[in-house]
């Protein structure tokens, strides 16, 4: 119960570090907020669990991939944000994102490529 708890308390943490930054310095926020720590801290969860490096990889490779269509979200919101409230802006981004995300996995199949 300790080891799950100080996985949630430390991923909390990250989440809360980088809002509170972003407070002060955008920029900053930004850049730790775009740093793969939540990809860095599966990983390092994902091995201590199991133990098993092929895992890790499978994970590696994944998250390779499915970045590129999260990046949608972060083109999207700003023009969205212009024009629209901010809630409405995010349910939208998401949207396109997740729309994005269902094109890229159809378009990987295709390729042949598993995630």
């Amino acid at each position: 119960m300790g080891y799950y708890l100080t996985k949630l308390i430390l991923s909390a943490a990250l989440i809360v570090l980088v809002s509170e930054i972003s407070k002060r310095y955008a920029t900053v926020g930004g850049l730790l907020a775009s740093l793969p720590l939540v990809s860095f801290l599966a990983m390092i969860w994902l091995y201590i669990d199991t133990h098993d490096v092929t895992k890790v990889s499978a994970l590696s490779w994944s998250i390779f991939w499915l970045v590129i269509p999260s990046l949608t979200f972060f083109i999207a919101l700003p023009l969205l944000l212009k024009k629209l409230p901010f809630a409405l802006s995010m349910a939208l981004a998401t949207i396109i994102m997740v729309g994005c995300y269902s094109l890229m996995m159809l378009g990987l199949r295709k390729m042949g490529v598993n995630v």
